[in-house]
């Protein structure tokens, strides 16, 4: 963007003390948009003074959250918003300039993949082990236990890129690739688990969901694509103490999941000069309330 008088007096303003006028600037600022983003990264690199390159990035970080927010809107509006769509918008939390087509293509390429190895006379168990072949032979997707001091697991592009994932962002990558390949496969809401099931039928986000219009044929960890039957999840509820009620076998929708991840990634900014990460994400995954 050119810069203009205004724009010269607001970054003249930036270095000043009283934190009601640093504010007053930055909501000023914030109006320009994204296109003033280079306007800030030159002035970051011809400022000496620490203090005032740490307000300049804090602004950079605004001004590209500002935009976040909007395309999450965005996202959450759609009809049918695509699962995949929502992870790399989440990572552009902490990659802002993070294109998506690094993400699409490799997932493009396993599901070509798995797509070739499919047929119609497959049973469903049959399905997934082709798909667990491919995902976790083929591709090396490695899982772990959720880690909130490994937080790169929870950004989609990360866990394409170094193959190692946590169960919320495996599980997103394996349900995408269902749903593309036309297998009905959704996070369901067992406690203090990430786990995908295998339904006997598609699912319509779009009415109001009852416990009895789907039957569960089988449960899959994302980790590692382990099976799980509906006897080996009872089991579980019991070890864990929890009472076995329907509205853990119920279908996720994609904007649930995309909440859940936020939920999660908020958890690896605990010390206080994180403050404000919680709080962002906090408000992405308010905005994503039914």
């Amino acid at each position: 963007m050119r810069e203009n008088r205004e724009i010269n007096a607001l970054f003249h303003l930036l270095d000043d003390p009283d934190q009601e006028v640093f504010d007053t600037v930055a909501n000023k600022i914030l109006l320009y948009g994204k296109e003033i983003i280079p306007n800030l990264e030159n002035l970051w690199e011809n400022t000496v003074e620490e203090s005032i390159q740490e307000r300049i990035e804090l602004l950079i970080h605004r001004v590209h959250y500002q935009d976040l927010q909007g395309a999450l809107r965005a996202w959450s509006q759609l009809e049918m918003p695509e699962l995949l769509e929502g992870a790399i918008l989440i990572a552009k939390y902490q990659f802002p300039d993070l294109s998506p087509t690094q993400v699409m293509t490799e997932i493009e390429r396993i599901k070509r993949n798995i797509w070739l190895e499919l047929n119609n006379y497959l049973t469903p168990l049959e399905q997934i082990n082709v798909l667990n072949s491919m995902i976790y032979n083929y591709f090396g997707l490695k899982g772990e236990e959720v880690s909130y001091q490994r937080k790169n697991q929870f950004f989609i592009n990360q866990v394409i890129e170094s193959k190692k994932g946590n169960p919320f962002t495996n599980g997103i990558i394996y349900q995408a690739l269902c749903s593309m390949l036309d297998l009905p496969v959704y996070a369901v809401n067992i406690p203090r688990q990430f786990i995908l099931a295998y339904f006997d039928s598609f699912v319509d986000f779009s009415e109001p969901i009852e416990p009895d219009d789907y039957r569960i044929l089988f449960f899959i960890d994302p980790i590692q694509g382990q099976i799980y039957t509906q006897q080996d999840v009872d089991t579980y509820l019991k070890r864990v103490s929890v009472p076995s009620v329907p509205s853990y076998f119920k279908p996720q929708s994609n904007k649930r999941v995309i909440q859940l991840l936020i939920d999660e990634l908020a958890k690896c900014f605990k010390e206080d000069k994180d403050r404000y990460r919680q709080d962002e994400l906090a408000n992405l995954s308010s905005m994503l309330e039914d």
